[in-house]
């Protein structure tokens, strides 16, 4: 029983993390800095930093860090193909 509460705590953490990065997308601080500042500081706190921030203009969205992670999951993704490609 304890570990399905622990379960359900860290994905209804993570869902209202993903929640306060959706709000971060419409402001200068971005998606990405807005998800991981709710992860690290529990969603109330990214949730005050996240309104804390200025709002972009309207219809503009920003990923904040997205981007890089994803383009460094990438780039290690595909050296680790290469390398093991070439040990084969």
């Amino acid at each position: 029983m304890a570990a399905l509460l622990v379960i359900y705590g860290l994905l209804s953490g993570s869902l209202f993390a993903v929640l306060v990065g959706i709000l971060g997308a419409g402001r200068k601080i971005g998606f990405g800095w807005a998800f991981i500042l709710s992860l690290i500081l529990t969603p109330l706190g990214g949730l005050i930093c996240t309104l804390i921030s200025d709002p972009l203009p309207a219809g503009e969205r920003r990923w904040g860090c997205v981007a890089y992670l994803i383009l460094s999951g990438a780039i290690i993704t595909f050296v680790l193909f290469i390398l093991a490609l070439l040990t084969v």
